[in-house]
C-alpha cells in the first residue's frame, strides 16, 4: 500500500465521511498550484468552491495575517475592535449597501439573513406572526443547517434530517413568472443565488434578476441574493447580480471574503433591514473578531488593487472558449460567468466523477457536482498561459475517458 492511500486510510477511521473527496491528501500550496504529500503538482481548478480566489499562500493577505494575529485576534463582539469599522465600511461600500452583520461560514449568514427577512416581514411590513414565508428557487444550495436543508430540493441534503422548518416556498430557477405567482401577503423575501453553483453552474435566462427585483419592489418583498460563491469578482463583476444592474435590498457574502486563510462572512442590506436587529436578537463568539476583519479587508482590498475582477472576465472568457472548443462526445455543455464555468459531462457515457480522476492524474484537480458536472474555478490570479495548459489537460483526460 502506498504512502498516500494508507494515509487515507488512517484518516478515514477518525474522520466521519461527509465528503467524498479525490484520492489525493494536499500538503501545500502556492499561488494556483498545490502539492500533495509525495510531491506531485497540480493545478487548482476549484479554489475551495472558490473560497482561494486569491490564491494559495496570498503574500499579503499572509502578512497582514501575520501583523493583525500579533496585535489582537479574538476579542469577542462584547468589545469594539479597531479593525471592524474599516471592514464593513468597505463592504457595504463595494455592495452599495448601509450595513453589515459579520460572521464565520457561507450557512451562518444565510440563517442570519432568514432571521432578518423574517423579523422584517413582522415588524416592518406588518405580516401576522408565524406566517411569513420566503420564496427560494429549485435546485437551491445555501448550505447544510437544519433550517436551509428543509428548503433545499435534493433528497440527499435532507434524508434523515426531518423534522423540516416550514415557511418556505419553492420555484422554478430562472422563471419570474413563478415568483410572482407564488408571493402572497405573508411574502416577506425571495432568496436566490444569482447563479447557481452546486447546481451544476446554472445561469438564469437574461433579463431574470431584472424581473425579479422589479417584482419585489413593486410588492414590497426583499430581494435577498446570495453572493457566497458568485460574489467578489467569480463572475467577471465584483457581485453577479451587477451584471444586470439591479440593487438587491440584501446580500450574503462569504468564502473569498476570507482570502482563503480563515472563515468569513456577512449579510449586508438596507438600514431599515438591518435595524430589526437588536443586542441578543442574534451573534457570534467569532463573527467579525479582528482577525478575520483584518484579513476581509486587505482580500477586498486586493480584489481592487490587483484587477481580480477584469481578470475574471477576461480569462473567464479565454477558459469558456477554449472549453467550448473541445470536441469530445463526453461533453454534454459548457457554460459559465467569468472564471466560474461548468463543463456537463454525459453521464449515459461516463459519470463526472471518473473524468475527475482523469484529471487529477493530468495534474488539475476539480470536483463534480451532482455527478453531473465539473465546475472549473481557478483562483482568479490565474495566468493566461495556465489556462491555456489546462484546456490541454482537460482534453486529455476526456480523450483517456473514451
Amino acid at each position: 500500500m502506498n504512502k498516500m492511500q494508507d494515509w487515507i486510510n488512517r484518516e478515514a477511521q477518525v474522520c466521519a465521511a461527509n465528503y467524498h473527496p479525490l484520492s489525493v491528501v494536499l500538503e501545500k500550496g502556492e499561488g494556483v498550484w498545490v502539492w500533495d504529500i509525495l510531491g506531485n503538482r497540480y493545478l487548482d481548478m476549484m479554489s475551495a468552491y472558490s473560497a482561494v480566489s486569491h490564491g494559495h499562500a496570498n503574500p499579503q493577505l499572509l502578512k497582514v495575517l501575520s501583523e493583525q494575529a500579533a496585535r489582537l485576534s479574538v476579542p469577542s463582539r462584547a468589545f469594539h475592535s479597531q479593525a471592524l469599522l474599516p471592514f464593513l465600511e468597505k463592504l457595504c461600500h463595494l455592495a452599495g449597501l448601509d450595513m453589515a452583520l459579520p460572521m464565520n461560514t457561507g450557512a451562518e449568514a444565510i440563517e442570519t439573513a432568514l432571521k432578518a427577512a423574517r423579523r422584517w416581514g413582522y415588524e416592518k411590513k406588518g405580516i401576522p406572526s408565524n406566517v411569513a414565508e420566503i420564496i427560494v428557487a429549485q435546485d437551491n444550495f445555501h448550505g447544510r443547517t437544519i433550517s436551509i436543508i428543509s428548503f433545499s430540493t435534493d433528497d440527499g441534503y435532507r434524508s434523515g434530517f426531518g423534522p423540516f422548518t416550514p415557511g418556505f416556498k419553492v420555484v422554478p430557477f430562472g422563471d419570474a413568472t413563478a415568483i410572482e405567482q407564488a408571493i402572497t401577503p405573508n411574502t416577506c423575501a425571495v432568496l436566490l443565488e444569482p447563479m447557481q453553483g452546486e447546481a451544476g453552474i446554472k445561469i438564469p435566462p437574461a433579463g431574470f434578476l431584472k424581473a425579479v427585483s422589479g417584482l419585489c419592489q413593486k410588492k414590497n418583498v426583499l430581494l435577498i441574493l446570495d453572493e457566497i460563491q458568485t460574489g467578489l469578482g467569480r463572475t467577471g463583476k465584483m457581485f453577479a447580480f451587477q451584471h444586470e444592474g439591479v440593487q438587491p435590498d440584501a446580500i450574503v457574502v462569504g468564502k473569498a471574503l476570507g482570502g482563503g486563510l480563515l472563515p468569513v462572512s456577512a449579510f449586508v442590506a438596507r438600514r431599515d433591514v438591518m435595524s430589526v436587529f437588536n443586542p441578543g436578537s442574534h451573534g457570534s463568539t467569532f463573527g467579525g473578531n479582528a482577525l478575520a476583519s483584518a484579513v476581509g479587508l486587505e482580500a477586498l482590498r486586493l480584489l481592487e488593487s490587483d484587477g481580480l475582477v477584469e481578470r475574471s472576465a477576461d480569462l473567464g472568457e479565454r477558459l469558456l472558449k477554449g472549453l467550448k472548443e473541445i470536441q469530445s462526445p463526453l461533453v454534454k455543455d459548457v457554460r459559465g460567468k467569468g472564471l466560474w464555468v461548468g463543463l456537463e459531462i454525459d453521464t449515459q457515457k461516463i459519470s463526472a466523477r471518473t473524468v475527475c480522476e482523469a484529471l487529477m492524474h493530468q495534474g488539475i484537480l476539480s470536483k463534480e457536482a451532482h455527478d453531473t458536472v465539473i465546475r472549473f474555478a481557478p483562483p482568479l490570479v490565474i495566468q493566461e498561459s495556465e489556462i491555456d495548459w489546462a484546456i490541454e489537460k482537460i482534453k486529455d483526460a476526456l480523450t483517456t475517458c473514451l
